[in-house]
């Protein structure tokens, strides 16, 4: 087994469940598992020798109606009974010079220990260990501490696998740190703090104590002064990739020989530290940053089963934490990706455009959505919305191909939206990694002083929402067909058309837009509608603006949208005669949310 340097082992072989069989098969005492009605589950070969009963004689049955009964065979039943009061409200007791019934009716003289199992907070079940002639205070107490012994162990190892499942479920980096935080203190720890390597050095990102205490130790945040390669401080030994390290009161006070280490040492005597553990985050190959626990009683340092224990936490938070800040890297690099693509929108005569794009919030992986708009040949107006399938770099990096690939078949000739989509839909099998993508593409048709209509193809896109002036709102259902690369290049895609009433606004959206974690795709949809149709009177900016405002909170996804303001009078008749909108075009606006 791996060793570390402070004496203890790699615990990860009491994680495997070939261990804890070996534990139940051969525990000295006997051992039953009850489900949460009292009902036997399981014993171990111990319980069959003691009882005189097999184990398939056993399961299923009431364990205290079988076994705990008076000498004539009468079941204890009376509000004195210790073993049923503590199955009935599934609580630790223990009872000395208490008996269970054997097979043959003999009543054997017992100890025994129950303890409920539990899972996240819920009681699952009992355990109830007893051993047989333990009518003596030593036996007794020997028999308790192993007991004590086990669930202290099955406690930690809850724990580590506690703070794994915790740390999976975040891919932000912040909140992964503040997590762990919450967990090892104090049900570890008094105090913890957490370095994590950066490019420009190491930087202590958190300080956990106390309630309400750690914020008194705020100056301990930020950057640490640079690691100095040939200190002997434990925590430089570490953030090189070396073993745990135990400290008790002479290391601690031992004189630091760098700036980190005077630092470091400076930190643990500010606590009042009286044993401290500092274990590597990641493994010996690549080292995150370093995990520092401390403890203030001296009557209770750390141990070297406990050493062992958090060097596998660190290992685990290290990897956990790794893929977080890979993630963020990766979401930069997406976000910039998707913002290189927002140009500004032109302004095609009177129409007015706008558009806004919110990335997912921090800890959402960032998605492919994308909004396009741009003149034609003909001189009608492009517009497109579109989101490809996933939720991470490959998705935004298909998104950009996408973008540029209906760009360039839109303006190498005029023909309807359903024909260009059905030559991109051929395309991105051939030329890009895209698997499924939505995409709406449209057409703004008209002359110059109106009026217009939209021509339109859906390829698997939330429709087009309609808003009149006078707050009616309708959902533009045709024109709908297949999503992208689904390989059914037989099904001709259809197009739609539809007037765009005087002072009317078109708004494109994507998805993240109409789904909440919680609610149905209707719901969100009806909610869309309602918020549109209240704002229909108002400056095509603020509109988009309060749109997102009153999205409700929970969403998960990014949101891109584009939205087309018709203007609400005619134009004038003399060609020379622009009107104001004309003479300051509104610049189309990208924001961040």
């Amino acid at each position: 087994m791996v060793r570390n340097t402070a004496g203890g082992q790699d615990p990860r072989w009491a994680t495997q469940p070939e261990f804890w069989r070996e534990v139940f098969d051969h525990l000295g005492a006997g051992l039953a598992v009850l489900d949460s009605t009292g009902r036997i589950i399981a014993v171990n070969p111990a319980a069959e020798e003691l009882l005189g009963r097999t184990a398939s004689a056993m399961t299923g049955e009431d364990f205290h109606g079988l076994l705990h009964r008076h000498a004539d065979g009468a079941t204890v039943l009376d509000e004195r009974c210790r073993l049923l009061m503590a199955l009935t409200h599934r609580i630790a007791a223990r009872g000395e010079k208490d008996s269970f019934l054997n097979a043959d009716g003999r009543l054997i003289p017992v100890t025994w220990f129950s303890a409920p199992l539990t899972r996240n907070g819920h009681v699952l079940g009992m355990t109830v260990l007893f051993a047989g002639e333990a009518t003596d205070r030593e036996t007794a107490e020997g028999l308790a501490a192993h007991v004590i012994a086990l669930e202290d162990l099955a406690g930690r190892l809850a724990l580590a696998t506690e703070i794994a499942t915790a740390l999976a479920q975040t891919l932000d980096t912040e909140e992964a740190v503040a997590r762990l935080g919450r967990l090892l203190v104090p049900r570890l720890a008094d105090w913890a703090a957490i370095d994590l390597r950066t490019d420009e050095g190491v930087r202590r990102v958190a300080v956990v104590g106390p309630e309400g205490r750690d914020v008194d130790q705020e100056a301990w945040r930020g950057p640490l002064p640079a690691v100095d390669e040939h200190s002997r401080s434990s925590l430089i030994q570490v953030l090189h990739g070396g073993e745990p390290v135990l400290l008790g009161p002479t290391e601690i006070a031992t004189p630091p020989d760098s700036p980190l280490a005077a630092v470091q040492t400076g930190f643990l005597q500010a606590l009042g530290a009286a044993s401290a553990v500092i274990v590597p985050l990641g493994t010996a190959r690549r080292v995150t940053g370093a995990l520092t626990l401390v403890r203030t009683d001296a009557a209770r340092p750390f141990d070297a089963t406990e050493v062992s224990l958090i060097g596998d936490i660190g290992r685990r938070v290290g990897l956990a934490i790794d893929n977080t800040l890979r993630f963020g890297r990766q979401r930069e690099i997406a976000e910039a990706m998707q913002r290189n693509l927002l140009i500004a929108l032109p302004q095609p005569g009177r129409l007015r455009l706008a558009a806004r794009y919110q990335p997912a919030p921090a800890g959402s992986q960032v998605g492919g959505d994308w909004y396009d708009a741009f003149l034609l040949r003909d001189g009608a107006t492009a517009l497109v919305i579109g989101d490809v399938i996933g939720h991470d770099l490959a998705a935004a990096a298909g998104m950009a191909q996408l973008h540029g690939m209906l760009r360039a078949l839109a303006w190498d000739r005029t023909e309807p939206p359903s024909a260009i989509i059905d030559r991109l839909d051929e395309a991105v099998p051939a030329i890009t990694n895209v698997p499924l993508a939505t995409v709406l593409l449209a057409r703004v048709e008209g002359p110059a002083n109106g009026p217009w209509q939209l021509r339109w193809t859906n390829a698997g896109h939330p429709p087009p929402l309609l808003v009149t002036p006078d707050g009616r709102a309708e959902y533009l259902e045709q024109g709908q067909s297949l999503l992208l690369g689904t390989g059914l290049a037989d099904v001709s895609r259809p197009d739609a058309t539809v007037p765009l009433p005087p002072g009317s606004t078109l708004l494109l959206y994507t998805d993240g837009l109409i789904e909440v974690p919680g609610t149905d795709l209707d719901t969100g949809l009806a909610r869309l509608r309602r918020h549109a149709a209240a704002l229909a009177c108002h400056p095509l900016d603020d509109f988009c603006n309060q749109i997102l405002a009153r999205m409700p909170p929970g969403n998960t996804d990014d949101i891109a949208l584009l939205a087309l303001r018709i203007p609400t009078t005619p134009s004038p008749a003399h060609p020379n005669t622009r009107t104001e909108l004309e003479q300051n075009p509104s610049v189309s606006e990208v924001s961040a949310g």
